[in-house]
């Protein structure tokens, strides 16, 4: 399904059959990030989880090869909900969505794309239902939390995640809850 073309790169849902891609384009940037932990990585299973069953990812293309993704995760009632972080009660766990991990190719950066890419989760999220939008990010990832900033989320607190990665954790209500 085509989404829309911006910067000269077309973006759209990606498929199972893109997971191995989009594996390979983490591997690939997240090798020369200046710290391994800005960013916690995930394996193909947990990348194909978020394709259709517990959330949408979406890829930009350039020529036909994958330069970035980002992940929108709808993550119901499983441990991973970070609504329970934040203190949404049980029975409104299924109104949480999350801005998952994003991925930019160096080459492709400073195209709007990640600001473009929180548009288009928040428009979905919205469209689903979610009530309540949540957001990591590193702190020393400062384009990140530029971003998350400028697109209404607000920091809620920071603390260790991921194996003990320090994570800032921000929170966006959606459809005039929070």
């Amino acid at each position: 399904m085509l989404v829309q073309n911006i910067a000269n790169l077309e973006i759209r849902r990606l498929g199972h059959r893109d997971v191995p891609a989009i594996h390979a384009l983490m591997v690939d940037v997240v090798s020369r990030l200046a710290s391994q932990e800005h960013f916690a990585m995930g394996d193909e299973q947990y990348l194909n989880t978020h394709i259709e069953e517990n959330g949408e990812t979406y890829g930009a293309f350039l020529n036909g090869e994958l330069m970035a993704y980002s992940i929108l995760a709808f993550p119901g009632s499983s441990e991973s909900n970070l609504g329970r972080e934040f203190g949404v009660p049980e029975s409104d766990l299924s109104y949480v969505a999350i801005l998952d991990a994003t991925i930019v190719h160096e080459t492709v950066r400073g195209r709007g794309l990640q600001r473009y890419f929180h548009e288009l989760r928040e428009q979905r999220a919205r469209e689903c239902g979610s009530r309540y939008l949540y957001s990591t990010v590193h702190p020393d990832n400062v384009v990140s939390k530029h971003n998350l900033e400028a697109a209404g989320f607000v920091l809620q607190f920071t603390r260790p995640m991921y194996n003990g990665k320090p994570r800032h954790c921000y929170a966006k209500w959606l459809n005039g809850t929070g």
